[in-house]
């Protein structure tokens, strides 16, 4: 299993949720976020201002042969070709549990 961590514009959600689902993905969590870039940082009468930019965080867990056409429909979906579009992450996952069925896997996953 592999875990797709997305960071992206706010007004890119729900384009994404929509394309995410129509391709089958039945839940993910979406978290608010800040994201920090040391070019933001500024520097003010010698007092240090830090600019924060509100980002979106999604994340899901799916099959490991599913990453690429999720992630390229991810891609596909927020880029606008300016800084800032976002970041995509992907890591392994070795496993998974439903806690209300108890099930395990993959099938804790579906």
């Amino acid at each position: 299993m592999k875990k797709i961590e997305a960071y992206i514009r706010s007004d890119k959600l729900n384009e994404l949720v929509s394309k995410l689902n129509s391709m089958g993905l039945k839940e993910l969590n979406i978290l608010e976020a800040k994201n920090f870039n040391k070019d933001l940082i500024e520097l003010a009468d010698s007092d240090l201002k830090i600019e924060f930019t509100p980002i979106i965080k999604i994340e899901f867990v799916i099959n490991y042969t599913e990453v690429d056409k999720y992630v390229e429909a991810i891609k596909n979906t927020v880029q606008t070709g300016d800084s800032g579009d976002g970041k995509i992450y992907v890591s392994d996952i070795e496993n998974s549990v439903k806690i209300s069925t108890g099930e395990e896997g993959l099938k804790a996953i579906a």
